[in-house]
């Protein structure tokens, strides 16, 4: 003997949900790993915090990560890393770097 309550049913709004939501590129997976690198179209991340390289889509969402996280220090959005350009951050940072000798292992100025 079965129960007494009306079987579920799924409403239209609900079954149009699911199918939207099966169909529609979110950016996850392999399909958005190029958009989220930000290599072909532009992606997400346009600029990257130079303190602690968090990346931001814009000026204005890099401003609010920089007074939540850095209040101390003032916003300079001209040292801001720019995600999207043709060299990578690795050799601005390496071309601007000082003559000083890096320390090796634990703190230890030899070669």
């Amino acid at each position: 003997m079965t129960g007494k309550a009306k079987p579920k049913k799924h409403t239209a709004k609900e079954i149009a949900a699911k199918i939207d939501a099966a169909t529609t590129n979110r950016g996850g997976g392999k399909a958005g790993l190029a958009d989220r690198l930000g290599q072909e179209k532009g992606g997400h991340a346009k600029l990257a915090c130079p303190l602690c390289r968090t990346p931001a889509p814009d000026i204005k969402s890099m401003q609010i990560h920089h007074e939540a996280r850095h209040p101390k220090l003032p916003f300079e959005p001209e040292k801001l890393l720019n995600l999207h350009s043709s060299t990578p951050a690795a050799e601005v940072a390496a071309s601007t770097s000082t003559s000083k000798p890096k320390p090796g292992i634990r703190g230890s100025l030899k070669k």
